[in-house]
């Protein structure tokens, strides 16, 4: 492991110091964490007590038959594809999946190209494993959206044998055109690069309908959670989609890693896989909360805050401001009560310029927070 490679998790960090702040009296707006506010739904709830009533033992590492069963009919119902149950891992939340398929999916020393601006985990998780990772800059001037010609390019300067991408993107909310999907992963089959989807925001489109990378190839990996739509963050459950030759590799890792998912959160997720009416009804909810979020920034002269296309977050150009946004979040937290995540977080190199906000709480809380922020920066 190359330790020098690992940094914080600041929007963890932030929020830690947002929770010790809460606990000495202090309301603290939280808009650091792409973490949806409520419950999640009547059904998810009655199936957990429900589980009460019978042994919670360990379930085949691959997860339940009946959810991984469920979850196949998932992607005939949304995306018109057949994937086998036996393709389906069930997972501790995406973080586990993406240990997995790095693990069963490239050897020592072999590089993963990710986006910048992206999720800082990635860079995290690669170096723990004694991976590589290449990062391919996208802007604002494309809608921060990767394209097939910026793979290509950065490709010929450093080849790499993975990419991970995710549409709808953390932080920048951007979300790639079904042409754009199938342009990136031809250029991955071209070159022989195995493609990762991060597939974690999907249900939380607000331009349009999601296109997953398996309408396009059975070849390369998908990865989904239920923390967002689902609003399950902290029940730690997500899945893989994977292509034959992991599948086997995979487990035997999943066995001995983390045994199997935690069987309560795996009966929720099999519940809340068929409420989709109430979980569409909060993303509407989101909607609205990010023109409110979108307008207000402006008015307070943040730049680059149009709404974002996915997601629940907005990626803003900060520098009006500052040219420290790790200073300015931790003081825009401890002077205002407003806890967002600066962009350092998500590009190492050019973040120190921008902030995430996270529009999945209440309008409440935002409205709160811009009010609170106008009177920090005047």
């Amino acid at each position: 492991m190359n330790a020098n490679l690992i940094r914080p998790f600041y929007a963890m960090e932030l929020m830690a110091r947002a929770q010790k702040l809460e606990a000495e009296g202090r309301i603290v707006c939280h808009l650091e964490i792409g973490e949806p506010g409520g419950k999640p739904a009547q059904p998810v709830l009655d199936a957990v007590r429900g589980c009460l009533e019978r042994p919670m033992g360990y379930t085949a590492a691959k997860g339940m038959p009946a959810l991984r069963e469920r979850l196949s009919r998932y992607y005939d119902e949304r995306h018109g594809v057949s994937v086998s149950p036996e393709r389906i891992v069930v997972t501790t939340g995406s973080s586990s999946g993406f240990i997995l398929t790095f693990l069963a999916g490239f050897a020592l020393g072999q590089r993963i190209a990710v986006t910048r601006p992206g999720y800082p985990a990635y860079l995290n998780i690669i170096a723990s494993l004694n991976l590589s990772s290449v990062e391919i800059p996208v802007s604002p001037a494309n809608g921060w959206r990767l394209t097939a010609a910026d793979i290509e390019a950065a490709y010929e300067r450093s080849p790499f044998e993975g990419l991970l991408v995710a549409s709808p993107a953390n932080p920048t909310g951007a979300v790639l055109e079904r042409d754009e999907l199938e342009a990136i992963i031809a250029i991955c089959d071209r070159l022989g690069v195995r493609f990762i989807s991060d597939e974690i925001y999907h249900g939380l489109n607000y331009a349009g309908a999601d296109a997953s990378a398996l309408e396009f190839s059975q070849q390369h990996v998908i990865v989904n959670s239920f923390s967002k739509y689902y609003c399950m963050t902290g029940w730690r459950i997500g899945w893989l989609v994977l292509p034959e030759d992991l599948v086997r590799r995979a487990e035997m890792m999943a066995q001995s890693l983390f045994i199997s998912a935690s069987t309560v959160s795996q009966c929720a997720a099999l519940e809340a896989l068929d409420a989709g009416q109430e979980y569409d009804r909060r993303r509407d909810q989101y909607a609205e909360n990010r023109l409110v979020l979108s307008e207000g920034l402006k008015k307070l002269g943040f730049g680059l805050a149009e709404p974002s296309d996915g997601a629940f977050y907005a990626y803003v150009d900060a520098s009006a401001f500052t040219n420290d946004t790790m200073d300015f979040c931790t003081r825009m937290l401890d002077d205002a009560g407003v806890a967002a995540t600066p962009g350092q977080d998500f590009d190492r190199t050019d973040g120190h310029k921008y902030v995430r906000f996270s529009y999945a709480g209440t309008r409440e809380a935002i409205e709160m927070a811009l009010e609170r922020m106008g009177a920090f920066l005047s």
